[in-house]
């Protein structure tokens, strides 16, 4: 209610809006080697690296040698687990 209530006064003019300005940063492109890079940082094979992607070995296979492309989603995974290579492991079951 108190957010209604806020936009109701907004509106009349009885109290000024704050204002956050956000800027997300492009989701990269990587290529082959990279993301072959990437993988082997993490240590993990491409079947678990696939697994952990929630794709195929054969498209983590295509990535990285260059036939396939990763599309949005994947991109943004593999930008995170580049730059922060441990948020992988909160994935991984020891068994």
């Amino acid at each position: 209610m108190q957010g209604l209530d806020d936009a109701v006064k907004y509106q009349e003019g009885k109290i000024v809006a704050r204002k956050t300005r956000i800027a997300v940063k492009p989701v990269e492109t990587f290529s082959g080697e990279e993301i072959k890079f990437i993988r082997q940082s993490v240590g993990l094979s491409q079947v678990v690296f696939a697994s952990s992607l929630g794709v195929s070995k054969k498209t983590v296979e295509a990535w990285e040698r260059g036939r396939n492309k990763p599309e949005g989603p994947s991109r943004r995974l593999l930008q995170l687990i580049r730059d922060n290579p441990k948020v992988i492991e909160q994935y991984m079951l020891k068994a």
